[in-house]
């Protein structure tokens, strides 16, 4: 599959995190020109200066996915420099880690903005040219999104809410060409912006997991699905095993999943 994305242009959102930085060098490195978009403007530059230093074609552009018109704006610059949209990764995110009885509404609106809004937005500025060049949507979910995650109640919806959305628009776009992945990682090493529930940035630490993975061996699987225009893919062995649980026995997933999460959450319940 070497040199599968020579002269494709592929555009990816959250591009200064870690799963958004892996993917550009991956991607770049199979002969992509790539777009990095990202809000964090000094981590975006750094990032850019890092990959073209690197001697790959990229480019960074300030964006906020949560407003269409710069979504729009990020777009047209990118199409002007590289003449379309080949691949549109879906990337940009944030989580909540608190109770619901503890979590403000707003807070529940602000992660849908970014995590579904968001993958939207830029959809619907790319897709255009999307369609000219027969692209592909990849999609960054989370085992969240087809399993339930405690106390991550706005995550999980806002990716529940990529699949139902994502997996519709597939059935509308097949017939001119363009394909829609879903990407579903479980726990990965990155530094993903969490929201505590009066909507502060959390201050409480995700629990060093084994089995977390690298946000390089996320990129190297997402490549590699983009590659195969693969529907859907499930990453790691722990995810594929909550993904089958949840379904088979609920139950026994429900426990598995308050254990492995015991200590994130200080209070669930009033009580």
């Amino acid at each position: 599959m070497r040199g599968a994305l020579e002269g494709k242009v592929a555009v990816i959102t959250g591009g200064a995190g870690g799963i958004g930085f892996a993917l550009a060098r991956r991607l770049g490195c199979e002969g992509a020109r790539v777009a990095l978009l990202d809000v964090a403007v000094e981590s975006l530059r750094r990032c850019t200066d890092e990959l073209q230093s690197a001697d790959l074609e990229v480019v960074g552009i300030p964006c906020d996915v949560t407003s269409q018109k710069a979504c729009r704006t990020a777009v047209a610059e990118v199409v002007h420099r590289f003449g379309g949209v080949d691949v549109l990764c879906n990337n940009a995110g944030i989580t909540q880690i608190s109770g619901f009885m503890e979590t403000r509404v707003d807070v529940y609106r602000r992660v849908m903005d970014v995590n579904f809004f968001g993958a939207i937005y830029m959809t619907k500025a790319a897709i255009s040219s999307l369609m000219k060049r027969r692209g592909i949507i990849a999609v960054t979910s989370s085992i969240a999104g087809i399993a339930p995650l405690l106390g991550r109640t706005g995550y999980s919806a806002s990716k529940h809410a990529l699949h139902g959305f994502f997996e519709t628009l597939r059935t509308e776009l097949r017939p001119t060409g363009v394909h829609v992945l879903m990407v579903c990682p479980g726990f990965t090493r990155t530094s993903i912006q969490s929201l505590a529930g009066d909507g502060s940035i959390s201050s409480k630490c995700r629990k060093s997991r084994k089995a977390e993975a690298t946000p390089e061996s996320v990129a190297e699987a997402v490549y590699r699905a983009i590659v195969r225009r693969r529907r859907q893919v499930v990453l790691s062995l722990p995810g594929k095993i909550a993904w089958l649980t949840s379904r088979l026995l609920p139950g026994l997933y429900d426990g598995f999943m308050a254990r492995q999460v015991a200590g994130e959450i200080d209070s669930l319940c009033p009580g």
